[in-house]
């Protein structure tokens, strides 16, 4: 059988898959309505892509032929975040996007460089209600057992809500890693000692995502879905920080039968702290991996000066969704047409 995703036995293959997708969006539709939720859309091809400091975008460039305006380098989004944000600046009150998104480089089983993210803000929303209200979202929506590469997920139980904190102190031997944050020697000593022996050149924030992906991510979602939160500070460029505990930051993802799912953040409305957060991560990006990038975007923190409501907003990747509520094994089965050449 041909393996283009044009033809005909390709395509009949995938159609049961596809057919759910279908259905998943018109039922994510009227979930968010049902509660209030505005659909908006907004620009795919924008002067900043994201501000996240290792996600690779994908660059474009404007050519004044036709209209006004002068040459300039833009960007496919990697996430509608700061666009959506500005609208809940103007008033725009709760509001989702079925979001085309691009991330250059990502491609694999659970990945593709152009996917769908589905993100959804409201203002007054703490954290706590945007879990129970996504623990209510995925129930609604998918079957009450869901599996993926082995593991099945029970959703009918109260999904599991566990602090960064927590989960390093039962996975990572006792690991205060709030307590480490920022020093790299600390958390070094700390992961020899669980034998987790350290690289010399590996950076606190290294080594932090390293324990994460090889200790503690493969512990959640499994027999119960799982919210892991309250995410050390510097790993969570948008949110604000946890008042009862500055070191940490209002964040949690979740993961369902072992794949992380959303992200999701209680939002950060202070418009200085933003600033020196985007600083700090266009230098950082700079120094990973070289000149090319975007700058602080200077129109987002304008409308943060103006106001933004204090509420909560998650990013949930929509393929992983339909590959959960259809169980398909590949992302590429729920893409009504994968990206030519690079089928997963």
């Amino acid at each position: 059988m041909s393996t283009a995703p044009w033809h005909p036995e390709s395509l009949a293959a995938r159609l049961p898959f596809l057919r759910r997708r279908a259905r998943l969006v018109a039922e994510t539709r009227s979930f968010l309505a049902d509660r209030g939720y505005q659909e908006v859309e907004t620009p795919c091809l924008v002067p900043v892509p994201g501000m996240e400091v290792h996600l690779r975008a994908f660059r474009s460039e404007y050519l004044p032929h036709l209209g006004q305006g002068e040459r300039r380098t833009l960007w496919l989004r990697t996430s509608p975040e700061l666009a959506l944000k500005r609208l809940l600046v103007a008033g725009a009150g709760p509001v989702f996007e079925f979001a085309r998104v691009w991330r250059n480089g990502e491609q694999g089983p659970r990945h593709a460089p152009e996917f769908t993210m589905l993100e959804w803000y409201r203002p007054g929303l703490t954290l706590a209600g945007l879990m129970d209200e996504t623990e209510d979202f995925v129930r609604a929506v998918c079957p009450a057992i869901v599996a993926h590469d082995g593991l099945a997920t029970n959703l009918a139980l109260p999904f599991e809500r566990i602090t960064m904190q927590d989960a390093f102190a039962r996975w990572c031997g006792g690991i205060d890693i709030l307590g480490t944050e920022g020093d790299a020697a600390r958390l070094h000593a700390a992961a020899a000692r669980i034998g987790a022996a350290p690289r010399t050149d590996e950076s606190w924030e290294d080594l932090f995502f390293r324990l994460l992906l090889e200790r503690v991510e493969p512990r959640l979602g499994r027999e119960r879905a799982t919210f892991l939160t309250h995410w050390p500070a510097p790993q969570a460029a948008l949110a604000r920080r946890d008042p009862t505990d500055p070191r940490g930051a209002l964040r949690f993802e979740l993961f369902v039968a072992g794949m992380e799912l959303a992200n999701a953040f209680d939002e950060l409305t202070d418009a200085a702290e933003q600033r020196a957060r985007f600083v700090h991560d266009v230098a950082e990006r700079r120094r990973l991996y070289g000149a090319e990038g975007w700058e602080v975007d200077e129109d987002f923190l304008a409308a943060l000066e103006h106001g933004m409501p204090a509420g909560s907003g998650i990013a949930l990747g929509f393929d992983r969704l339909a590959m959960l509520a259809s169980g398909a094994r590949r992302i590429s089965d729920v893409l009504w047409l994968p990206t030519a050449g690079l089928t997963a």
